[in-house]
């Protein structure tokens, strides 16, 4: 592979885009800021989805279109199906009210969201206007996809929408894409081949309420979600491949004198194996059982018992691109070509749909360095932005002629 990727260094064509990107990479960091000053939370992406829409149109791609959910897909090459993916999510975890300004000190870029996706997104436009400008020869198709709805509870609609409508190898003649590549914030080293799958549930204990004095010795919806919170705390966790479980938030109630009617506890199930998360679905539900069975046999006589509901919050597939496939492999060769040093991963991205329904896929960061993801003071510094997204080109042209 590495032989392949030299191969390509060497190519007029994509020598010139490689120089494109770098001889460009001041108007890439003003892209970057622009799009990290439009909102964009999940489930209202869509000025920046008309942003980027607006942007492909005017790079030059073809069959630039806006799907149902918000999805902003465009095409450069010619061929059948989506050939190799290039995506990039639009969405942040910052609420549409969140002020976005974009504040430099030195060489660093602060602003909720200007890693954690605007760096993303801006490098994949970059890299689709070095593939016009250049002329980069392909295969096949390239498609470019700004994605909906990858974080929180957003639950990875976006793509899972493109597989479920798009992408199906089976239907009309539809096909599925020959390499994912998902483009995900900073960094140059980590490929991301190992899909962290999740389940996220929401477990809601409803009964009587009254009075904490008067109606005292009713079941008490906050007793059992304490009790199932200690509970899923106590499950044994395998060693490997690593796991977690975590009660995330708790709530209920609405005075200091009253006995809920109502309390509630989210939880958040994590493993890069989907029979993994099963099992501990399964646990966690039987401590969920047990709590509830604890408060009713000690509530009193003739009082009325607690019912409980669970509700899923997402859930987000697992698996993995093995490390011996073309695909990590050119992403292992580019990465070091750019100066890199390979670090192979688990998380979970909109890569992580396409590797659980056996399509080779990766996430890759968009090079430079960042920090404080999710957090209003997240930071971008330009070190080696540009390696980032020559890397990602590298890697679209290797797999696309395995």
């Amino acid at each position: 592979m590495e032989r392949r990727i030299n191969g390509l260094q060497a190519r007029a064509d994509v020598k010139a885009a490689c120089d494109w990107i770098e001889e460009t990479d001041a108007s890439t960091i003003a892209l970057q800021r622009a799009i990290a000053a439009i909102p964009a939370p999940t489930f209202g992406e869509e000025r920046r989805g008309a942003f980027v829409s607006d942007r492909l149109r005017a790079i030059g791609l073809s069959e630039v279109r806006t799907d149902a959910i918000g999805n902003v897909i465009g095409r450069y090459g010619d061929g059948d199906g989506p050939g190799v993916v290039i995506c990039s999510h639009l969405d942040t975890v910052f609420p549409a009210d969140t002020p976005l300004e974009v504040r430099a000190s030195g060489s660093r870029l602060t602003a909720p969201g200007i890693g954690d996706n605007a760096r993303g997104m801006a490098a994949m436009l970059a890299l689709a206007e070095a593939c016009v400008r250049c002329r980069i020869v392909t295969a096949g198709p390239i498609t470019f996809v700004a994605s909906v709805g990858e974080e929180a509870q957003g639950d990875l609609r976006g793509v899972k929408h493109l597989f479920a409508d798009s992408w199906q190898p089976a239907a009309g003649g539809q096909q599925h894409p020959a390499a994912f590549i998902a483009l995900d914030g900073p960094g140059l080293d980590r490929i991301v081949h190992r899909a962290l799958g999740s389940r996220r549930v929401r477990a809601t204990f409803r009964g009587p309420g009254g009075h904490s004095w008067a109606a005292f010795g009713v079941a008490n919806p906050a007793h059992a979600v304490g009790a199932a919170a200690a509970g899923i705390a106590e499950i044994p966790l395998p060693a490997s491949p690593r796991t977690a479980l975590s009660v995330v938030r708790i709530g209920g109630g609405h005075s200091l004198n009253t006995i809920p009617a109502e309390a509630w506890l989210d939880f958040d199930l994590r493993a890069e194996s989907d029979v993994i998360l099963r099992v501990l679905h399964e646990s966690a539900t039987s401590a969920l059982q047990r709590a509830l069975e604890l408060v009713n046999r000690r509530r009193s006589p003739g009082t009325a018992p607690l019912v409980l509901e669970t509700t899923s919050l997402g859930e987000r597939p697992s698996g993995i691109t093995d490390e011996s496939h073309p695909l990590v492999q050119a992403a292992i060769a580019a990465t070091r070509a750019v100066g890199g040093t390979p670090a192979l991963a688990a998380a979970s991205t909109d890569a992580n749909v396409p590797i659980s329904r056996g399509i080779p896929g990766i996430a890759l960061g968009a090079g430079g360095k960042g920090g404080d993801a999710h957090l209003e003071s997240e930071w971008y510094e330009n070190i080696a932005g540009s390696a980032g997204i020559v890397r990602c080109l590298l890697v679209a042209l290797a797999v696309e002629t395995t």
